[in-house]
């Protein structure tokens, strides 16, 4: 029997567990079947998340909700205990830990067949270039050594890619004291101990670059400039779960204003109990993509106008420690929050000048060394430059969506091509199904992502035996 092959661009979370999640199938069919996974980093499993060898870097959930399987929710604590590192089992872990452990999980489906005929290959290659024949139900992956891999599906699993540049003019993007990638290897290595440093943005990203700072020893003034001067919230336990409220008062609502009207009710209700706000909005995890999914376009686009910002820092919180650590460089003088858009960067004698201005003020001009975007990743599929994507977008089978949150696709994750047909070759998962599920880039949503496509395309493999 020929073996079918299934590639996976993307060697991150998403797609070194769906190699897993292969691997699992049932034992009790056969599936003859090759998944290559494309990975140019060092190693599969952790992807740029969970890279960083830097143990101030904290996952921004305890670590007992980080199992990457969702029938086994325990797995993950349980890994922490036999491999030395209980302490974490209840807490907040290093991303640098949680690299090892996937780096174990997807080692261990690499270095062995698994019992349902599936064999897992790792390249340790890039691919530049995905092409379909007209007509056809296979696709030919490019890698950059200039090998192919023919194969029956290709799913993308590439993460989230490099924000845009914000400098102005663009020669400015090759100044070394202009950091428009944080998580760059390297990417803080030339700021100096007391060099003033301005972060663009204040969200989970420039938390870690403030944390990374502190950890080389930087003694500099730190400046950090955002539209609306907020801070991620900070974790805290609760006692008790918040009864859920989805089926019987939020299901099938498609306003914007409906949902969050019930959603303070029950943050009053709570409040006047004694309970956390926070148990409340984490009844919704479950909920989160069926209450997008209920939106009309009108009502998607306007929640990311006007309420986007605040439900980030809401719902993707803060460890203690780091929030902490935000607070006493508050208070000490060291860090300095200036609210306002940036509207200009350009070349000082002393560094870089920032121009932030708020509405309807004057804009201020700000002096530093070093200025670093931490505005968040790049979403928008029309606007990715990587070759892979652009060779399917060119061709017409991919389609970035309207609100230029990722890529159009049917409820499997098969890509909706120009003409506005499901793919029956392309599928994707991970931060670039955004648009089906709003909330996209978080271990839960991802695990579950994880298991129904590698059920998904485990049944098309059975169907065309």
């Amino acid at each position: 029997m020929q073996r079918r092959v299934i590639t996976i661009v993307g060697g991150g979370f998403s797609g070194s567990m769906l190699a897993v999640q292969l691997a699992r199938l049932p034992m009790t069919q056969r599936y003859a079947c090759d998944v290559h996974l494309i990975e140019p980093r060092l190693t599969p499993g952790p992807g740029l998340a969970y890279t960083a060898r830097r143990p101030e870097y904290l996952m921004n959930v305890q670590s007992r909700f980080l199992s990457a399987f969702p029938d086994q929710p325990d797995h993950f604590q349980n890994w922490l205990r036999i491999t030395d590192a209980d302490e974490y089992a209840q807490d907040f872990c290093s991303r640098q830990i949680y690299g090892r452990y996937l780096q174990q999980l997807t080692s261990q489906v690499l270095e062995w067949p698994s019992s349902n005929g599936i064999r897992c290959y790792w390249k340790a290659q890039t691919a530049v270039a995905i092409h379909i024949e007209d007509g056809s139900h296979k696709a030919t992956v490019r890698l950059a050594d200039g090998s192919e891999i023919e194969s029956d599906y290709v799913v993308l699993a590439m993460g989230n890619f490099p924000p845009l540049p914000l400098a102005f003019p663009a020669t400015l993007l090759h100044s070394s004291n202009y950091h428009n990638n944080p998580w760059a290897q390297g990417a803080l290595r030339s700021i100096g101990l007391d060099d003033t440093v301005l972060l663009i943005g204040s969200g989970l990203t420039a938390v870690d670059v403030l944390l990374g700072l502190r950890a080389d020893g930087h003694r500099g003034r730190i400046m950090v400039t955002s539209r609306h001067g907020r801070w991620p919230f900070v974790h805290e336990a609760y006692s008790e779960p918040y009864p859920s409220f989805y089926a019987s008062e939020l299901a099938g609502l498609t306003q914007v204003l409906a949902v969050v009207r019930v959603i303070r009710q029950h943050i009053r209700k709570a409040s006047a109990a004694g309970s956390n706000w926070r148990a409340v909005i984490d009844s919704l995890r479950p909920h989160l993509g069926q209450i997008w999914a209920a939106w009309p376009l009108e009502e998607q686009a306007r929640f990311l106008r006007h309420l986007a910002g605040l439900w980030s820092v809401i719902r993707h919180r803060s460890p203690p420690q780091n929030a902490a650590l935000v607070e006493t460089m508050l208070k000490d003088g060291t860090l300095q929050l200036e609210t306002g858009r940036v509207r200009e960067i350009t070349s000082s004698g002393e560094g870089l000048q920032v121009t932030v201005q708020r509405p309807g003020q004057e804009p201020r001009h700000l002096i530093a060394a070093h200025v670093i975007n931490c505005t968040g990743p790049l979403l928008d599929y029309s606007r990715i430059s990587d070759c892979a994507v652009k060779s399917l977008r060119d061709a017409g089978h991919l389609t970035p969506d309207v609100l230029r949150l990722g890529i159009q696709t049917d409820e499997h994750g098969a890509l909706i091509t120009k003409e506005g047909n499901a793919s029956p070759v392309l599928f994707t998962l991970g931060p670039s199904r955004r648009p089906a599920y709003f909330e996209s880039t978080a271990i839960p949503e991802l695990r579950e992502q994880a298991v129904k496509l590698a059920q998904e395309l485990g049944n098309r493999l059975l169907l065309a035996t």
